[in-house]
C-alpha cells in the first residue's frame, strides 16, 4: 500500500483514522478470500473493539506492508491481528487487535461461531 494524499492529516502524516479503514479493509479482503458464497450471503462481522498502538509514524509516498490473522476465539467473538510496517527501514507503524462478531444478516443477531468456522479460519 503506497500512502496517497488523501491519507495525509495536518500533521503531515497519515490520519488515525486512515489506519483504521485500512484494518477493515483488509480483514474484508481476508474473509472475502476464505468465506464460501453461502457464508458470504448469511453473515456480516461486526466489530466490538479496536485497540490501535501507534508505534511510528508513515508519510505521503510510504510503501507499507499491512498484514492480518485471526488469534484467539469464544462462542461469538474473533480477535483479529493486524501490523502495519514499512518494510524500507522495517519500522513497525501500528500493531492493533479488533473483537469481531459474527452477525446473522436476516436477523441482525450475534451467530455463533461453530467448527465448521473455526476450520475456515484454521485452513
Amino acid at each position: 500500500m503506497q500512502v496517497q494524499q488523501p491519507h495525509i492529516d495536518a500533521m503531515n502524516h497519515v490520519n488515525n483514522v486512515v489506519y483504521i479503514q485500512w484494518m477493515q479493509d483488509i480483514a474484508s479482503m481476508h474473509w472475502h478470500a476464505i468465506a464460501t458464497p453461502e457464508l458470504k450471503n448469511k453473515l456480516v462481522w461486526m466489530i466490538r473493539k479496536h485497540e490501535v498502538n501507534y508505534h511510528n509514524q508513515a508519510f505521503l509516498n510510504d510503501n507499507l506492508l499491512i498484514t492480518t490473522w485471526t488469534g484467539e476465539y469464544t462462542n461469538v467473538t474473533w480477535k483479529r491481528h493486524y501490523e502495519i510496517t514499512r518494510p524500507a527501514d522495517n519500522k513497525k507503524i501500528i500493531s492493533a487487535v479488533s473483537l469481531w462478531i459474527p452477525v446473522d444478516v436476516e436477523t441482525q443477531k450475534p451467530q455463533r461461531i461453530d467448527e465448521a468456522m473455526v476450520r475456515l479460519f484454521m485452513q
